[in-house]
């Protein structure tokens, strides 16, 4: 079969229209090791940045990124608990951390992160109780909260309005 473009303008234009299929089990395990790699990361880099993190005007979230290391352990844990529940093997690889010289490109780094994981965990959320998979969304739901809390002190350390990650069609 030949397509033109005009098949593909068409067949685009029908999947978008489509509801997506519900994830399989395989498929949500796959994106939570994602997460937790992200969780790994995250681990990582708080503890470099709060501890290289140099000036007066950083020692407030140098502080709170020794926190933030903590809570990002429990929420790798959580994690590896759930993708060991739905019968996954829970993965060992940290995302790359970038680093710098600068404290205020640390912290772009960390909001960034934090800003894909929002919306990460916001998807997983509604992905999970598309399967009924509603403990693991309350779990997630309580991991999201923290990393709101994130964002909002990284956004406030850099001087900085919270990000909207809201895609405008989410809006209720």
């Amino acid at each position: 079969m030949i397509t033109t473009s005009t098949d593909t303008k068409n067949t685009k234009e029908a999947t978008k229209e489509t509801p997506e299929a519900p994830l399989s089990r395989k498929e949500l395990i796959d994106l939570l090791k994602e997460d937790l790699a992200r969780e790994y990361q995250a681990i990582i880099a708080y503890v470099v940045y709060s501890q290289v993190i140099k000036g007066a005007a950083y020692m407030t979230i140098a502080a709170e990124l020794e926190v933030h290391a903590a809570e990002e352990l429990s929420h790798a844990i959580t994690l590896a608990n759930q993708i060991d529940y739905l019968g996954g093997m829970p993965g060992v690889s940290p995302k790359a951390v970038r680093t710098s010289e600068k404290a205020e490109d640390m912290l772009r780094f960390d909001l960034d992160n934090e800003n894909e994981t929002i919306r990460n965990y916001r998807q997983r959320v509604r992905q999970c109780e598309e399967i009924g998979e509603y403990a693991l969304a309350e779990h997630l739901r309580r991991i999201l909260v923290q990393e709101q809390d994130h964002q909002i002190a990284l956004a406030t350390a850099l001087g900085e309005d919270i990000p909207e990650l809201t895609h405008p069609d989410q809006r209720v």
